[in-house]
């Protein structure tokens, strides 16, 4: 079959078979399917859309593409479990769910991808540490997943290898958006990944892919009927993305943020609250708590405690990064030359917050991509960004800080954080943090 025909199809609103979407896959995969081609069908199906069958025949394809994992052969002993976030300006939960999970009984294979478009990206933040290997063999992930309960990496060459050339194409292209892609696209990589359960962190607001709140739940609902459908038992939150999550945007200083949480620092309560809120649907779903209210119990203590920052410390370490990153973070992440507070240019409230505009704001300092070859600064980005509500002043709490490389760089984010944050008088309205559940109740 040939791409161009296949394209024509989607582009004229057509339905796609089976064996049509396979023969793309087979394509991309294999390299017959040019950029280009990848590019206009990702276009075709972004303005016409995909029917629940071809949704779950992409979904199905791409994971066929490369080796599909089956953890019954590690023994282990407890379920592989994972969750994954449709994206938002600030979202590191990964680093602190991931060993809070491993802490509790559970094995958390996650692989994660990089920042796509205005959010950040796991695997960007992991690889701010350094010697840490985001793609190790196969052997060192199972072992490492087998002797810390966790592993953060991203997609190897042979593990969803059709979704790792559209996922790059996407990113430049302006069709990050597309319900039938992120759905694809998310669910190739958890599906190959062999877990037992899946949870999804779907967000909405101004920092989201998926802005309308009506929008995001279509996603989740996507989401959790191809899992479902394909086998694998999901649910999906939808969390609030109109303001940045937790105080920093970029990456090493996003990874600084989760190693204060994890030393036993109270850390941000929206980050804390959202991240236990997930890992408690993963444990109920593993069948390692009887309730969401007793997971919850159980996740707080492994912060209290200690063990999931062990968790952590072993997957850093086991994955080749140094072995005191914990106690001593400032030893090995990179810092940014500039640091400069943005004042409001008038004393009062914060209203409102176009997180979309940070994001965009740490891309340019060098924190994200704007081609998929690019290279990202792991120093760069924002901390102590306020959110509705918090007062700030010319003199006193700032809008954010800026860490950047140079001075007119640092000026140039200054701007874009001014111009993202109204400063008045009350805020707005606010949304529940954790706004709805998608799926069954395990």
């Amino acid at each position: 079959m040939l791409p161009q025909e296949i394209i024509r199809a989607k582009r004229d609103g057509r339905a796609l078979t089976a064996d049509q979407i396979a023969a793309y896959v087979r394509g991309v995969t294999d390299g017959t399917v040019t950029e280009g081609q990848i590019a206009a069908f990702s276009m075709a199906v972004f303005f016409r859309g995909m029917t629940l069958d071809e949704r779950v025949a992409l979904t199905t394809a791409m994971m066929r593409s490369g080796r599909v994992l089956d953890w019954r052969s590690a023994n282990l002993p407890g379920p592989t479990l994972d969750k994954h976030s449709t994206g938002g300006v600030g979202d590191k939960v990964s680093l602190l769910l991931a060993p809070m999970v491993a802490a509790c009984g559970g094995f958390v294979p996650m692989i994660s991808g990089r920042g796509l478009g205005h959010t950040g990206g796991t695997l960007d933040k992991m690889e701010a540490v350094p010697g840490y290997t985001a793609k190790p063999d196969p052997d060192t992930f199972v072992r490492v997943v087998r002797e810390a309960g966790c592993a953060i990496i991203g997609q190897t060459a042979d593990l969803a290898p059709a979704d790792g050339r559209i996922y790059a194409v996407r990113d430049v292209t302006a069709t990050v958006e597309s319900l039938d892609l992120i759905t694809a696209s998310i669910l190739s990589k958890k599906l190959a990944a062999g877990l037992d359960a899946l949870v999804l962190d779907v967000k909405f607001g101004t920092g989201a892919f998926m802005q309308a709140f009506d929008d995001a739940v279509a996603l989740a609902e996507s989401l959790v009927g191809v899992a479902n459908g394909a086998g694998l038992r999901t649910s999906a939150l939808l969390t609030d993305m109109n303001r940045c999550l937790g105080t920093t945007a970029g990456n090493a200083v996003e990874v600084r943020e989760c190693l204060a949480i994890l030393r036993g620092d109270a850390g941000d309560a929206r980050l804390v609250e959202v991240t236990v809120a997930l890992a408690a649907e993963m444990l109920v779903a593993g069948g390692l708590a009887p309730n969401l209210q007793a997971a919850a119990g159980r996740l707080r203590a492994t912060l209290a405690d200690g063990t999931a920052a062990d968790r952590f410390a072993r997957m850093v370490y086991g994955l080749g990064g140094p072995s005191d990153l914990i106690d001593r973070p400032d030893a090995h992440l990179a810092a940014a030359p500039v640091v400069r507070d943005v004042h409001p240019i008038d004393a009062g409230t914060v209203t409102a917050v176009d997180t979309r505009a940070l994001g965009l704001a740490v891309v340019s300092l060098g924190g994200g991509r704007t081609r998929p070859t690019d290279p990202v600064d792991p120093a760069v980005g924002l901390t102590d960004v306020a959110g509705p509500g918090d007062e700030v002043a010319p003199a006193g709490r700032p809008l954010a800080r800026v860490h950047a490389r140079t001075d007119a760089d640092a000026e140039a984010a200054a701007r874009a954080v001014r111009a993202a944050m109204g400063v008045g008088g009350a805020p707005g309205s606010t949304c529940l943090l954790v706004a709805r559940r998608v799926g069954s109740t395990w």
